[in-house]
């Protein structure tokens, strides 16, 4: 099969969509199956990669998003789609690429789109007045009815990623991402480093995020804060960049913690991730939550907000807990104080039941069925 696969909000520094898209290309690929990714960038670009061939087509970055990227010139996308001729289009974007749904339709070429995000939670993470309004919220769910209108299927990553479409009354499918369980792996973990970022006496807390305000980077701050003064050694080692990264590092003046900005070494973050005694991921709207899984593999327990859908993922490796500060402080604190080889031993085996693996299986069948009833919605 020939699989396209297009998105906005791909870049060097993006997190989770750019390792489902690179994992799922390099996935394809193995298995016999031509390749193409569409993606935003500075520059036009065409690029052979282990992933794919990989389009590059210039876009304005988006105000106050911190870098991203969101292609505008939608007949440079057409254009590559029709010189690629796929059997197959994969879309992970919202915006302005969802119309490509109707190029696709027109040519009997079956359609996948991936709800990688909430609408809902993204609007209430940045203008929260606006979301509780009925008028938002109809909006929202024309919005996402009209996107299950235009795709042969919907896929989501977890229940709660679903459940502004169950909310409808509209069945997705549902396909978790995956782990790479051999770069990820608790074998990776580095003294020298962890004697760099934290004392003997620390515990070594990281948050790996993009710093944003959807992603609640400052609830981590705050819950540093609230062990700091009760006198429980902790350090916090923040890896990320972002729009918020000034105020954030005003808001930890003087707490144990250390702005580590966008690693971009893959070994240096396995080996950040595999060092670390507990990951902390305080935003309450993630999807999935890649970085949460390859903790996991590390061996590193989790702290998460529960409003997220990282309880669907993390199981019993690690506490899900309120989204304040004073509920995530408790339950580092609760995490800590579990044996260390009993909680890494927890976290790596709740890691091994997600490899990329099964994810490629579920996508190839379901690209399979497809292309056998293109024009027809599958039973989910």
């Amino acid at each position: 099969m020939r699989i396209a696969h297009i998105a906005n909000f791909y870049g060097p520094r993006s997190g989770g969509l750019r390792t489902a898209m690179q994992e799922l290309g390099r996935g394809y690929i193995a298995r016999g199956h031509e390749v193409l990714l569409v993606v935003p960038g500075a520059r036009d670009a065409l690029e052979r990669t282990p992933c794919g061939t990989r389009v590059t087509i210039r876009a304005p970055r988006l105000p106050g998003s911190g870098g991203y990227r969101m292609i505008t010139r939608i007949d440079r996308v057409r254009d590559a789609l029709t010189r690629f001729a796929p059997d197959i289009l994969e879309v992970s974007d919202r915006t302005t690429l969802r119309s490509t749904a109707s190029w696709a339709a027109a040519r009997d070429i079956p359609t996948v789109f991936f709800a990688h995000e909430r609408s809902d939670g993204v609007l209430r993470a940045h203008v929260p007045r606006v979301a509780t309004s009925p008028w938002a919220q109809r909006a929202i769910d024309s919005h996402n009815a009209g996107t299950y209108e235009a795709f042969t299927e919907v896929v989501c990553t977890t229940s709660y990623a679903a459940g502004e479409f169950a909310r409808l009354g509209l069945p997705t499918r549902h396909v978790p991402l995956g782990v790479d369980l051999e770069h990820f792996h608790p074998g990776r973990a580095d003294s020298a480093m962890r004697a760099r970022y934290a004392r003997p006496s620390e515990a070594l807390l990281v948050m790996a995020s993009r710093l944003s305000a959807e992603k609640r980077p400052d609830l981590a701050i705050e819950a540093v804060r609230i062990l700091h003064r009760r006198g429980l050694p902790v350090r916090l080692v923040i890896a990320g960049s972002g729009p918020r990264e000034r105020a954030l590092r005003a808001l930890s003046a003087g707490l144990p913690v250390e702005f580590a900005g966008f690693v971009s070494c893959p070994d240096t973050f396995a080996a950040l991730l595999a060092t670390a005694d507990v990951l902390v991921a305080p935003g309450p709207i993630e999807t999935f939550g890649l970085a949460a899984l390859e903790a996991l593999a590390s061996g590193t327990p989790v702290v998460a907000n529960s409003a997220s859908a990282l309880k669907e993922v993390m199981g019993e490796a690690g506490i899900c807990a309120r989204g304040t500060a004073g509920d995530l402080a408790m339950a580092i604190h609760g995490v800590l104080r579990r044996d260390p080889r009993n909680r890494s031993s927890a976290a790596r085996s709740q890691a091994e039941c997600w490899p990329w693996t099964r994810t490629i299986d579920a996508m190839e069948a379901l690209h399979r069925s497809l292309a056998l009833a293109p024009t027809a919605r599958l039973a989910a």
